[in-house]
């Protein structure tokens, strides 16, 4: 049977839960998409609820069951892909019989796909359907994996009758292990930086190791934002005998949720030195691995293991996809954002997709919303925005905290606080308030925005899910937190999945504007927007090392335009496009004109 993806294309992990049930929803089609099992509660609300629905045996799990998180994310797991293998059978019987849905799902395949092209023989028979047709769909068609997502800081240590529990009971670890201990043959995607307590857990679960035959029954993506940065966390997963299988590399500023910006690296130059150094990256970490699993008594193989670099952040034209598959080699490419308007695929009530819908340019931005202190991609007009507008008339501040997810700060506490709580900011206006004669009113409105701009992520990110399947909604009134990318202002309507998935392929138009600029030249103007506000909003004592930090932002990010200029002139794509080296050289010139401060 082939075991090739089907699409060249896979939905990100979008929030806590815009994704939760997505491969419920597309799988059975071939696409594959991300579910974060971060949060048990939203995990294992939507067990109860499928389970419900589709008359399953899948009983509740207390909180008072021991292991309680790692079970719910298994059985959820278990449950989901019972229920995605039911919908896939059901669907190759429908499209072996039935010669409409046949047509319209070939109509969703890639142009370059063996699948559609047989597929196509087949529609094109005049005595109609031919009885080989289900022999061939059960060689051909591959239904989308259900893959999931740790953000590896989200790694809260718990407690007991306030006295830690093992390292294991950890959040981030828990999860991990709900994944594990699942049926799932899939992978899960590690992404916000490394987390040596966590990848040293993989050890532990013989799936991430390989079998007799080469094979990995779970593997292991990462996200990374470049190059070093991918081989640095590879090469420590290879001494421990664990193999990478996939490097996700992302924007790090034009992508949707929390933003981790590189030192001005661009995304054209990350992809090249990928494309360019992937063989020294396989051969790395291959030798590593090898060495390891001798010394553990597992398989040896011989010859490294398959290894995919995909991307993700920003595309949003059939275009800009096929580019950056041909141009560097890429295996998938990663459409977020725009599926949140998408019904059929992600999880958004009503109210938010038509936000997402109408809102334009000006309305997404970078946020001090995240708890964890990283810039976070938002809209303006959430529910959650105009709740905490009122909330801020009647001079009441933070949430109560009913999750904890991000209770990470130990300024205040040993079991940790989130900075969106109450209490964490409760405590910051009384010493805020003890400031107050000693510095100036600007300087005391900004520290105090400061402090309430922080929203609870953790509920915020979730009631979307319980909005669109009517679930009730526990606790204070807190309204939706969404993360799309500032791509999303280019696409205007809600549409269907047929609709999306041609737009991907070129076989058809979504986009609300024509004049839409490349994704590489959003990214670069972000790029310079971040460097000109992190020097503005610089107030400490300036360095050497401070002066050094913004000189290579600015190196790096000319190093970038020169390469995208010589790009751009030799390549076959964007010929149409007479705006590219025109706003190159206008962003140059803005680059070109912020002044980096003398060394001290």
């Amino acid at each position: 049977m082939n075991n090739k993806p089907l699409h060249n294309f896979h939905i990100p992990v979008m929030g806590l839960a815009y994704t939760i049930d997505s491969p419920i929803r597309v799988a059975q089609y071939g696409i594959s998409s991300v579910v974060s099992i971060i949060d048990d509660e939203i995990v294992e609300k939507m067990k109860n609820f499928y389970s419900k629905k589709f008359s399953l045996n899948y009983p509740r799990i207390s909180t008072k069951t021991e292991d309680y998180r790692a079970r719910r994310i298994t059985e959820y797991l278990n449950m989901m892909e019972d229920i995605v293998q039911e919908k896939f059978e059901a669907f190759k019987e429908e499209i072996s019989s039935n010669s409409t849905a046949l047509k319209n799902f070939t109509d969703m395949l890639p142009n370059t796909s063996k699948l559609k092209e047989g597929l196509q023989q087949f529609l094109s028979c005049k005595s109609g359907i031919s009885s080989s047709l289900k022999g061939f769909i059960d060689e051909y068609f591959v239904r989308g994996n259900i893959d999931v997502n740790i953000m590896t800081k989200v790694d809260k240590e718990n407690f007991r009758d306030h006295k830690p529990l093992p390292v294991i009971y950890n959040d981030a670890h828990a999860s991990l292990r709900g994944f594990a201990n699942s049926k799932l043959s899939s992978s899960v995607v590690l992404s916000a930086g490394m987390n040596p307590r966590l990848y040293s857990y993989l050890e532990e679960f013989d799936d991430f190791f390989p079998d007799r035959d080469r094979i990995l029954k779970k593997k292991i993506i990462l996200k990374v934002s470049d190059f070093r940065s991918a081989m640095i966390q590879g090469n420590f997963l290879a001494k421990k005998g664990l193999w990478v299988s996939e490097y996700r590399v992302e924007s790090g500023l034009n992508c949707g949720g929390h933003a981790f910006a590189t030192e001005g690296l661009l995304l054209g130059p990350i992809m090249e030195e990928f494309k360019l150094r992937k063989t020294e990256l396989i051969q790395s970490a291959h030798l590593l691995m090898v060495k390891a699993l001798k010394e553990k008594g597992k398989h040896c193989i011989a010859e490294p293991l398959h290894l995919n670099i995909t991307v993700q952040g920003g595309v949003g034209t059939a275009e800009e996809h096929d580019f950056l598959i041909k141009q560097y080699a890429v295996e998938s490419v990663g459409w977020g954002s725009p599926f949140l308007l998408v019904p059929e695929a992600t999880c958004v009530d009503d109210e938010t997709r038509k936000l997402l819908a109408v809102s334009e340019e000006n309305d997404f931005y970078l946020s001090h919303l995240s708890p964890l202190g990283v810039p976070f991609n938002t809209v303006k007009g959430t529910s959650n925005e105009l709740i905490r507008r009122e909330k801020y008339k009647k001079s009441r501040f933070g949430s109560s905290c009913p999750k904890k997810l991000l209770a990470l700060n130990r300024e205040y506490s040993e079991e940790g606080i989130c900075t969106a709580s109450k209490k964490y900011q409760d405590i910051q206006f009384a010493e805020l308030d003890k400031e107050k004669e000693e510095i100036s009113p600007e300087l005391f409105e900004k520290k105090r925005d400061f402090i309430i701009e922080k929203a609870c992520l953790c509920v915020g990110l979730v009631n979307s899910a319980y909005l669109e399947n009517n679930l009730e909604i526990k606790g204070e009134k807190q309204g939706v937190v969404i993360c799309p990318g500032p791509n999303l202002a280019y696409f205007n309507k809600e549409v269907s999945l047929f609709e999306m998935v041609r737009h991907i392929y070129g076989n058809g138009n979504i986009l609300g504007v024509t004049d839409r600029p490349h994704m590489f030249i959003n990214e670069l103007k972000m790029y310079i927007d971040h460097l000109k506000k992190e020097m503005a909003d610089f107030s400490g004592a300036l360095t050497n090392s401070q002066i050094k930090k913004w000189m290579t932002f600015k190196e790096n990010l000319l190093k970038g335009i020169e390469y995208y200029q010589e790009l751009f002139l030799k390549t076959e794509f964007f010929t149409s496009d007479l705006n590219i080296m025109r706003q190159l050289s206008d962003n140059r010139l803005i680059l070109s004109e912020i002044e980096i401060p003398e060394k001290v």
